[in-house]
């Protein structure tokens, strides 16, 4: 009787050193590099508008389901709004008060490198 032989199979693995200190292992020569998809502005817009329609859709959804009407008093003035514009009216107002404090924080960064960058070029 004879033993079946085992297929011979080729390591991409160095040898191990003694001390262990074997480089790593690098990737053969003849492999393709990767192909990295395709990005293009139109590419960008398109994705951008698709993600924008579906928020849309989520909107009108929140919109269509809050629809009872509301009573709000802010400074002096009373609305009857439904519940659902009341609450995007809230989080646009957060979101403007946000963006107005995101602009005066870059505005003073930039003032601050402007000022830093006379003093290096003064010295």
């Amino acid at each position: 009787m004879t033993d079946p032989v085992a297929p011979h199979v080729a390591s991409t693995l160095p040898p191990a050193s003694a001390n262990g200190s074997a480089p790593p292992p690098r990737p053969p020569a003849h492999a393709a590099p990767r192909r990295r998809g395709m990005s293009t502005r139109i590419s960008g817009v398109r994705t951008a508008l698709i993600a924008g329609a579906v928020a849309l859709v989520v909107v009108l959804i929140f919109v269509i389901q809050n629809a009872h009407a509301v009573s709000i008093s802010f400074f002096g003035a009373h609305l009857h709004l439904s519940l659902a514009v009341a609450l995007l009216l809230a989080a646009v107002a957060g979101a403007l008060v946000m963006a107005a404090a995101g602009t005066a924080r870059i505005t003073e960064l930039r003032q601050i490198m402007r000022r830093d960058g006379r003093k290096s070029s003064d010295g």
